[in-house]
């Protein structure tokens, strides 16, 4: 993972079968597939791998229980499948998870649980555990903190969670070991066109500044919530006006400690008083509650929380729990822009509304622009997306998909026990790479949190890690968990990052984004 040899070979090969421009879930997933099918692949990131909404999820792989209540029964039946898919690629990094659903009405356990029977159906034999009414007592038992006034039982259902921002990085090196040339902090600065085709683009190191030209016989863009500016310039060079496809959504997530929910279960509130779910689910020793979903028109890489959405997921969460956390608890608080794909002429301000489902475009000049869908269908949306350039010619079909069965870098026989991703342990788990990281320099130096001095350096070394951001947001993930921690560790953090890089880790900038994390909107 050398960042000057990565750049030599950018530089050396300048033709490549697929160009890919956005290093979250889609795109990596993309990369891999093209990759384990033959085809030689680039993929360039402007920023680093999975830095915007792809390292905000609620940390659910899920069928999607609200899009069975919407009727939409293909989206629930694929993304419980690759839910199966994703539990045997990467064990090491997602996990079967229960849920309870509270119920405070009658009606509310028969209504919500033949719902969730239903989705055991869907599931067949690729279910994790069947569907359970439960009695008041039984409830309290699995979640302790759970408000008891007018409790009337509750059911339990089961789905899946994992770490959004390692399952990334899995991706990422799971590409390159089958050939694909990786690289964060590299932008896109300009599509090459040719008689009215797309042939390339053109981009720059973000670190050296040194330009490169790279040619492809296909472009994908799969820059997320900024595939518009890639569109919009490549209708300007045919010629062609293109009207924006992506509604973004705001998806607001607060992070507490595990006394409000001490429990191994997550709490599911399917109808909160206007309309959204609220969760809060156990994660590597704390405890997520949200999520939110506000339409926003700018395209901020830092989006922050806005007042309504803090007291809409604190005034619930008192509704539901016995003690409810206030702004004094807060840890963390992390803000995702969602992809939402619109309908023509929509403007954007309802996106409840709108589909959770991707969408792949082919222009004229055969820019394949993919964006929408959800984590748990990655792979699904990758196939697809290939799909459509065999279908436009831009690709010639060479194999069949291979990554059903293709294991992640990391999936293999660990060398110490798995823990669920519920417990603190989590942070530990490094699958089949752990003797990797112990024959560092620093296994035994532990800088905070369970980190250690040669976990900062194998992130260095074998996970493309450039600044401290890097190392304690998204390959250790203190900075979601705990924003004031994660910024007192940050010139310890730095300090191995320079040695390992030689260049600035940018600790008063991640040090700035700490802060940021723990602001709260008065």
């Amino acid at each position: 993972m050398n960042r000057e040899h990565l750049l030599a070979q950018l530089a050396r090969h300048a033709d490549y079968d697929v160009a890919i421009i956005g290093g979250g879930a889609t795109g990596l997933g993309v990369a891999l597939d093209a990759a384990a099918r033959g085809f030689s692949v680039v993929l360039i990131e402007s920023h680093d791998f999975a830095q915007g909404t792809s390292s905000r999820a609620t940390k659910l792989v899920h069928g999607g229980v609200r899009y069975l209540a919407q009727g939409n029964i293909g989206l629930v039946r694929e993304a419980l499948h690759e839910r199966t898919t994703l539990l045997h690629n990467a064990p090491h990094l997602c996990q079967p998870l229960p849920f309870v659903v509270p119920a405070y009405r009658f009606w509310e356990a028969p209504f919500y649980g033949l719902g969730l029977k239903m989705y055991d159906l869907l599931a067949g034999k690729a279910g994790l555990g069947p569907t359970e009414f439960l009695s008041p007592a039984q409830a309290l038992a699995l979640v302790p903190t759970i408000r008891q006034k007018n409790l009337k039982g509750g059911v339990r259902y089961w789905d899946a969670q994992f770490d959004d921002a390692r399952m990334a990085l899995a991706l990422a090196r799971t590409a390159a070991a089958n050939g694909a040339l990786v690289i964060n902090y590299c932008a896109a600065t300009g599509l090459v066109h040719e008689g009215g085709k797309l042939v390339g683009l053109r981009c720059r190191d973000g670190e050296t500044g040194a330009q490169f030209g790279i040619a492809a016989r296909c472009v994908i863009n799969a820059a997320g919530v900024w595939v518009d500016d890639l569109r919009q310039q490549d209708g300007r060079a045919i010629s062609r006006s293109v009207q924006d496809m992506v509604a973004p959504s705001q998806g607001v997530h607060i992070v507490v400690d595990r006394e409000f929910l001490p429990s191994e279960h997550a709490l599911l509130v399917p109808r909160t008083a206007d309309g959204r779910v609220l969760f809060a689910v156990p994660w590597l020793g704390k405890v997520i509650l949200g999520t939110t979903d506000t339409p926003r028109h700018d395209l901020a890489r830092e989006p922050r929380p806005f007042k309504q959405e803090l007291d809409f997921i604190l005034s619930e969460s008192a509704r539901y729990l016995s003690r409810a956390p206030s702004r004094t608890d807060i840890k963390s608080v992390w803000v995702g822009l969602r992809p939402l794909v619109k309908p023509q002429g929509d403007d954007g301000e309802d996106t409840k509304g709108l589909s959770r489902e991707h969408t792949v475009l082919v222009s004229q000049s055969g820019l394949v622009t993919v964006t929408g869908g959800k984590w748990t269908t990655y792979r699904a949306i990758a196939e697809d997306v290939l799909e459509k350039c065999f279908e436009r010619q831009l690709l010639q079909r060479i194999s069949a998909g291979v990554t059903a069965n293709l294991k992640l870098v990391g999936a293999g026989r660990a060398a110490g026990p798995q823990h669920r991703l519920s417990e603190p342990q989590g942070l530990h788990c490094y699958g089949s790479e752990a003797q990797a990281v112990l024959a560092l320099p620093g296994a035994d130096r532990e800088i905070g949190a369970g980190l250690t001095e040669a976990m900062v350096r194998f992130a260095a070394r074998h996970e493309y890690a450039r600044t401290v951001e890097d190392v304690l947001a998204r390959r250790w993930r203190l900075l979601f968990l705990d924003a004031a921690y994660a910024g007192a560790l940050a010139n310890e953090v730095g300090v191995v990052l320079r040695e390992e890089t030689g260049r600035d880790p940018k600790v008063q900038e991640f040090q700035d984004l700490a802060k940021l994390y723990l602001s709260l909107p008065a």
